[in-house]
C-alpha cells in the first residue's frame, strides 16, 4: 500500500513537471484574458461536470470572497450551482444545454466562458464554449491530454498532457490557483496604483 501511495504521488509530481517544461505559457494566457475582462467590468463564469463541477465553484469562491490577501470582490459565476436551472433545462430540452442557457441569459460580449472536461468531450462543455464564443465572449478550456473538439471554441486552451481524470482534476485545480493568485495580485496592485494616483496633491493653481 505504502508504494502505490508513493507511486501515485510521484505521477502527479511528473506530471506537474513535465507541464511546467510545456504548457505554462497558456496557464499565463488564462491569467491575462481573465485579468483584462475584470478590469473592463466583465465576470467569469466556470462551468464542468462532476469533479470539474466542484472544481468551478472552487473557484469561483476564490475570485468572489478571496484567495490569499483581502482586497474587493471580483466578479465570478459557477453556473453548475443553481439545481432549478440544471434541471429544468436538462427537463424540458437537453443536458447538453445547461450551460450554455445560462451563458445566453447573463452572458455579455467581453466576459470570460471558463469550461473544464477532463476528457475534452463533454456535449454540454463544447456547446457552452461555442456558444460563447459566438457571443464575444473571451472562452477558456481546460482539458486533458485530448483536447481537439474543446480547442476550436477556445480563445485559450490549456491541455494537460494526460489519459487520467484524476491527475488531470488535480492539475487544474493547481493550475486555477495560480491563476487565483496572479489575478488576485493584479487587482492588488491595480488598487494601490489608483489610491496612489487620487492621494497625490492638486497642483496650486
Amino acid at each position: 500500500m505504502k508504494e502505490h501511495i508513493i507511486s501515485k504521488l510521484r505521477e502527479s509530481a511528473d506530471l506537474k513537471l513535465r507541464f511546467a517544461k510545456e504548457s505554462v505559457s497558456e496557464v499565463s494566457h488564462a491569467a491575462m484574458i481573465i485579468k483584462k475582462s475584470l478590469k473592463a467590468g466583465g465576470k467569469i463564469l466556470i462551468f464542468g461536470n462532476g469533479g470539474s463541477a466542484a472544481d468551478s465553484q472552487h473557484i469561483a469562491a476564490e475570485f468572489v470572497n478571496r484567495y490569499l490577501q483581502k482586497r474587493k470582490a471580483l466578479c465570478a459565476i459557477a453556473l453548475t450551482t443553481d439545481s432549478s436551472i440544471l434541471t429544468s433545462v436538462a427537463n424540458d430540452t437537453s443536458f447538453e444545454n445547461v450551460f450554455a442557457r445560462q451563458i445566453e441569459g447573463i452572458g455579455n460580449k467581453g466576459d470570460v466562458a471558463w469550461g473544464m472536461s477532463t476528457g475534452g468531450k463533454s456535449p454540454n462543455i463544447i456547446k457552452a464554449l461555442e456558444l460563447a464564443h459566438s457571443m464575444g465572449l473571451k472562452t477558456i478550456a481546460f482539458t486533458g491530454q485530448d483536447k481537439s473538439k474543446v480547442e476550436k471554441f477556445s480563445d485559450c486552451c490549456v491541455s494537460v498532457p494526460s489519459k487520467s481524470a484524476p491527475r488531470i482534476q488535480e492539475l487544474h485545480i493547481t493550475l486555477s490557483h495560480i491563476i487565483c493568485e496572479l489575478v488576485e495580485k493584479a487587482a492588488i496592485e491595480e488598487k494601490a496604483s489608483t489610491t496612489k494616483e487620487t492621494s497625490k496633491p492638486k497642483p496650486s493653481k
